[in-house]
């Protein structure tokens, strides 16, 4: 079995990791770790913390900003197709399937 083990900051109020499967609850997990395909294609992005990960203080949970904000991550959107391109990236990712990260999460880490 090839493991590898990350370290990877996220908020202090952000929730913990749902079960694969169970609905997304915005923890940041899966795309602190490693960018999606979305990520890879538009934002030439490869490995480490996905730049368009984005945190909502006042729901307490990370959502994709490539969804929310299309246009500050895509620069060449015309004017006026942010929300159209936000419903397609999010198909693409699956929002609201549920969990797809089998990350395991270690018991008892630091916050600050």
């Amino acid at each position: 079995m090839n493991r590898t083990i990350a370290t990877i900051i996220l908020h202090a109020a952000a929730p913990a990791k749902p079960a694969v499967g169970e609905s997304c609850n915005g923890c940041g997990i899966c795309c602190a770790a490693e960018p999606c395909p979305v990520g890879m294609l538009l934002l030439l992005q490869f490995r480490g913390r996905c730049r368009a990960l984005s945190w909502q203080a006042e729901h307490r949970r990370y959502v994709c900003g490539m969804v929310t904000r299309p246009a500050a991550y895509l620069r060449w959107l015309p004017a006026g197709l942010g929300s159209w391109a936000g419903r397609r990236l999010a198909r693409r990712i699956a929002v609201g399937q549920g969990c797809d990260a089998d990350i395991e999460v270690a018991k008892g880490g630091s916050r600050r």
